[in-house]
């Protein structure tokens, strides 16, 4: 369901926001006969464009603004082998948001089975493009990332958010 943020102009996406269905490339399957773990990430970081786009920092707003976002940090969980033909769709989960920062989980589901083959969690960063360094979100996109947030915040919170790599415990 569409929400409508407290300016009352602007819809929200739904939480959590839900890519387009995507399909496996042909040369993404590595010789394992699976999807390469390289394109996981692709497909990930096409989901995120697409959110980009709702939350108002897309490649307009880089144009315009000079400014975008950078991942800072990233952690990958393959869960469930992809194969070629299979559908995907990402969710994606805005966790939390400051000045300068946007806090990101995204699953990837087979589009019509529903099952989890991947997650990822996120850290970007806003860029002031001209000057290449870390820069505040203006205040309109701020606001509207903390609505977005703060809507994602209303859901039952995915498995794995947090999680660092470490071999198990005995």
């Amino acid at each position: 369901m569409t929400t409508v943020t407290a300016a009352g102009e602007i819809p929200l996406p739904p939480a959590p926001f839900r890519s387009s269905v995507m399909q496996i490339e042909p040369q993404w399957i590595d010789y394992n006969g699976h999807l390469n773990m390289a394109y996981y990430n692709v497909m990930f970081d096409r989901a995120i464009d697409e959110m980009w786009l709702q939350l108002g920092i897309g490649p307009a707003y880089m144009k315009e603004r000079h400014c975008s976002t950078f991942t800072a940090e990233c952690h990958v969980r393959y869960l469930r082998e992809i194969h070629l033909g299979d559908p995907v769709q990402i969710s994606v989960y805005l966790l939390g948001t400051d000045e300068k920062r946007l806090h990101t989980f995204e699953e990837m589901r087979h589009a019509t089975e529903g099952w989890l083959s991947a997650t990822s969690e996120n850290l970007s960063l806003h860029i002031d493009m001209q000057a290449r360094k870390v820069a505040p979100f203006p205040p309109e996109i701020r606001t509207r990332a903390q609505a977005i947030a703060g809507s994602h915040a209303a859901m039952p919170r995915p498995e794995g958010i947090g999680r660092n790599v470490a071999m198990p415990s005995k």
